[in-house]
This record gives structure tokens, C-alpha cells and sequence, in this order.
């Protein structure tokens, strides 16, 4: 099992609190993982396990606990026998009606460390905001990083080098569950399709009592299609009619937003760095899991730069920046990101292949009048770093501690 110490190391400093732990992020990103992550290091600190109670609400045998009621019932029940602090692990909340209320209660009834996951964005909202406001800490758990795949990938095929696992990583991506498959890409392909669908029919069309799922996949195959492309919902509502259905900009807005609240997408606003001001229009959107767009639509290697914008761009939520697009007069930067007050600006490239694209990469650079740190990222094996422009090898740059 990979420890994934990034998140750990984050987590740390809040168990044993009385602030309620909510993991957010993508169906099987690993969520249940860090779980159990959390209790061998309450083990390990000297916590008998005898102090946890553990619900999947995934599971058909807890049914019956999938109202506030029922489960703080329960949960008063069986902490009544247990000595000392109670440890609450109550995974894909999300399916208990009415659970903020029930959390709450718990919160002030008795000596409890509560930890709660959740696959949809809307975890965080509404009456949360109301029962539990300044009560929390949100993680959000993303697909294995470039990193934790080799770790991953190496416990099989202990011998591949990072040239090679790389070329795996482009085309699977970093669902965990995939290291039981022993990375068969066949085996992969299936499992991560399978997931899709689980995501679109239990995440985005139940949760938001979608009818049109007709207009839905098509949705979700354009964005899929066009990941790191800006595009407008007018844009998608003209492709759409193309097709021969019409649908109005609310509802592709309406349709999008369910999405991005099952973590299927992110989306990536683009800011006027000259203006100095977020603008509403023409926003990109970003694929939670490569694999899972080559396992539903294929041509990730076709696509090779987007996908290679993906990857970074994922990585750059998983360390903390907040990102967005960097918009100088008709020109744009890749990647603003921000995080703790410093600033990073990254252009992603599939190869230099020549002096018009170097220049172009590069070139960018030199209206931005500020010292902080400028990358080109490529798969290229040479570096090519210029005029305080730093280059790096896209492998070289993901397993990178830190960028300065």
C-alpha cells in the first residue's frame, strides 16, 4: 500500500482534534485508502483500534443507517461501549440523508475524532455551510501523481525504468485500484470505463435527477475531447446543434457544474495579467484521471499535449496551488499558479522541435515584468533553459520535491 506521505503530512497536525476530517475528490481516487492510512497511525501512536467504528455507506449491510436518525442512534449505541475517545470513519456520507445534522450532534454529544469522505463537491455545501461552518478541514484525494505510480508500478516490475513507466502513466493514469490488475492494460481499459459510469450514473445523473442522459454524454465527450482547449458554453451549445439538439446555455452550464461537483472535471478560469482581474468567459477544463479519457475516448497519444497539460495540471492542484490561465493581450501562459503568497508561471510543450516553437514557448515570458519562476515543461531530454527561463523534462519536473 502506497502511504501517500503528501496528504499524510498535511492530515497529520489535524488528528485527534475536535475539527470534523472531510476527504473529497474522484469515485476510487483512494479516499478509503487514507482511511485506513489514518488508523494504523492512531495505532501506531498507541490508539486501541477496539476506539473505531467504521461505516461504508457503499455497503448494503448499512442500509439501514442512511438517515441522520438511524445513524446517530447506532453510533451512540456503540460508542457507550468504548473507553476513552471514539474514532468516527464513515465513508461516502454523501448517501445518509440529512447527515450534517447527524454529524453535528455527534460533535457536541460525544468525545469523538470524526473522519468523513464524500465523491461530490456539493459535500461542502448547503447546510453544511450552516451546521458545521468553521468545524472542518477539507483534503481533496486525486489519482496517484507520477510519483506514487512508480512506486506502485516498481512493487510489479520492480526492474522498468522511469522512461517506461512514464509511457504506462500517459496511458493508464493513476487510479490505485489499477496495481490490482498488475497494470494489464487491457484489464485497465475495462476497469476504468466501468468506473466512468459508475462516476456518470451514480455521481452526476441520480445526484442531479438528470433526464437528458443523451445530452449529458455528449457533453462529456466534447469536454473529454477538448480537455486544456478554451471554449464557452455558447461554443458547446452551437457544437451540440450541429448535431441536431438544441439545449440552451443554462442547462450545458447546469450539466457542466454536475460534473465538476463529481470531481470529473475541473475547471480552470482564465485571468488578465495585465488587467489583473479574473475574467467570466472562456474558461478550460481538465480531466480528473487521464486513463479514464484514453480507457472512454481514446487518443491520448494523439493528443499528447493536452494530455501532458492534464497531468501538470493535476499535479499543481495535488501540491496546493490554486491555478488559472494567464491571458497577455492575444497570448496566453499555460498555467498561473499560486500558493502561500509565492508565484510559479508554467507553459507545457510536447517537444521543441524547432525555432518556432521555441520561440514561442519562451517568447511569452518577456512581456511578464516579475522575478518569480518561469518553466517550459516538454518531453524533451536536453535542456534548453534561456535567459532566466527555466526547461525542464516533464518526468524530471513531476518528481521534483519542490520548484523554484
Amino acid at each position: 500500500m502506497i502511504k501517500r506521505e503528501s496528504y499524510m503530512s498535511r492530515i497529520r497536525p489535524f488528528i485527534g482534534s475536535d475539527l470534523i476530517k472531510v476527504f473529497t475528490g474522484i469515485r476510487r481516487s483512494g479516499k478509503s485508502v487514507m482511511l485506513h492510512l489514518i488508523k494504523e497511525e492512531l495505532i501506531s501512536s498507541g490508539v486501541d483500534s477496539h476506539q473505531f467504528i467504521s461505516i461504508n455507506f457503499e455497503n448494503m449491510s448499512f442500509h439501514h443507517l442512511c438517515n441522520a436518525n438511524a445513524l446517530h442512534d447506532h453510533i451512540i449505541h456503540q460508542s457507550s461501549e468504548i473507553n476513552g475517545k471514539v474514532y468516527l470513519f464513515l465513508d461516502e456520507i454523501q448517501e445518509v440523508l440529512d447527515w450534517e445534522k447527524c454529524i453535528n450532534s455527534l460533535r457536541v454529544e460525544i468525545d469523538c475524532d470524526i473522519y468523513i469522505t464524500g465523491s461530490n463537491a456539493k459535500l461542502l455545501s448547503g447546510e453544511l455551510a450552516t451546521y458545521l461552518a468553521g468545524r472542518y478541514v477539507e483534503f481533496i484525494i486525486y489519482p496517484f501523481s507520477f510519483q506514487e505510480f512508480i512506486d506502485l508500478y516498481r512493487s510489479v516490475y520492480p526492474q522498468t525504468d522511469t522512461r517506461k513507466c512514464f509511457n504506462q502513466y500517459l496511458i493508464i493514469g493513476g487510479m490505485p485500484y489499477l496495481a490490482n490488475l498488475s497494470f494489464n492494460k487491457e484489464a485497465c481499459q475495462q476497469y476504468l470505463t466501468d468506473l466512468f459510469n459508475s462516476v456518470e450514473l451514480k455521481d452526476i445523473i441520480k445526484r442531479n435527477n438528470i433526464r437528458d442522459t443523451d445530452m449529458l454524454e455528449r457533453l462529456i465527450a466534447f469536454i473529454t475531447s477538448h480537455i486544456g482547449s478554451t471554449f464557452s458554453s455558447t461554443s458547446i451549445s452551437k457544437y451540440l446543434k450541429s448535431e441536431g439538439r438544441n439545449v440552451s446555455t443554462e442547462t450545458i452550464l447546469n450539466y457542466i457544474k454536475a460534473c465538476t461537483d463529481a470531481f470529473l472535471f475541473y475547471q480552470v478560469k482564465r485571468q488578465d495579467l495585465q488587467g489583473k482581474k479574473i475574467l467570466t468567459v472562456n474558461e478550460k477544463y481538465y480531466i480528473a484521471d487521464h486513463g479514464i479519457r484514453e480507457a472512454v475516448y481514446g487518443s491520448n497519444m494523439k493528443d499528447i499535449q493536452l494530455v501532458l497539460e492534464n497531468i501538470v495540471y493535476i499535479e499543481l492542484l495535488r501540491r496546493g496551488y490554486k491555478v488559472t490561465v494567464g491571458k497577455i493581450a492575444d497570448k496566453e501562459i499555460d498555467f498561473v499558479c499560486e500558493k502561500q503568497g509565492k508565484k510559479l508561471y508554467l507553459q507545457v510543450a510536447y517537444l521543441l522541435a524547432n525555432e518556432e516553437t521555441i520561440h514561442r514557448e519562451f517568447d511569452i515570458y518577456y512581456s511578464i515584468r516579475d522575478n518569480y519562476p518561469k518553466y517550459v515543461i516538454s518531453l524533451d531530454e536536453y535542456d534548453m533553459s534561456q535567459n532566466g527561463i527555466k526547461h525542464r523534462n516533464i518526468r524530471d519536473f513531476l518528481l521534483a520535491d519542490e520548484w523554484d
